[in-house]
């Protein structure tokens, strides 16, 4: 237990509390923290505050950023959609173009074709028929001559022409 002389100090030497000095100790303490409080820890909570804006700034920067990525994402991704869909909206365009003009050159190809075919027809017959006219005159000739020489006698133009004529409608009814 503490007595009242240990407060007071022992008169010999012993151990003595000293108030003064735990006052002084004391002011200068509350004083060391106001200083503290005043030049350290006021602008250090100052820059702690200002940091702490600065990072909430920048979360709050960060995501609007993100927002604004996203929303361009999306768009890029509608976009690129739309191309595809144009994109193949063109390819069966030119399909369906394709296959006109693919049918639209065989109609043509195959009209060209029937133009010719006929063509070659009128013409064969054509040829067949100066042909059959050539081999006429020629079998008139020849019957003329092989007649004259059995006859053996001259025939006149006039008779010429109607054993010609003759010998051309005989040909005629037998084909």
């Amino acid at each position: 237990m503490l007595t009242s002389s240990f407060i007071l100090g022992v008169a010999e030497g012993h151990k003595f509390l000293n108030t003064g000095d735990i006052v002084f100790q004391l002011v200068m303490f509350i004083i060391l923290l106001a200083l503290l409080k005043k030049f350290a820890w006021g602008p250090l909570m100052g820059i702690m505050k200002q940091r702490e804006e600065h990072i909430a700034n920048e979360i709050e920067s960060a995501e609007i950023s993100r927002s604004e990525a996203s929303k361009l994402l999306e768009e890029q991704r509608e976009l690129l959609k739309e191309a595809r869909q144009e994109a193949q909206v063109l390819i069966e365009n030119a399909k369906k173009q394709g296959d006109l003009q693919r049918e639209e050159i065989m109609t043509t190809a195959r009209a060209e074709a029937n133009r010719l075919k006929e063509g070659a027809k009128v013409e064969i017959e054509q040829q067949k028929e100066q042909a059959v006219a050539a081999l006429r005159e020629q079998v008139a000739s020849l019957s003329v001559l092989i007649a004259s020489k059995v006859i053996e006698k001259e025939l006149t133009v006039d008779d010429q022409e109607k054993l010609i004529n003759d010998y051309i409608q005989e040909a005629g009814e037998k084909r």
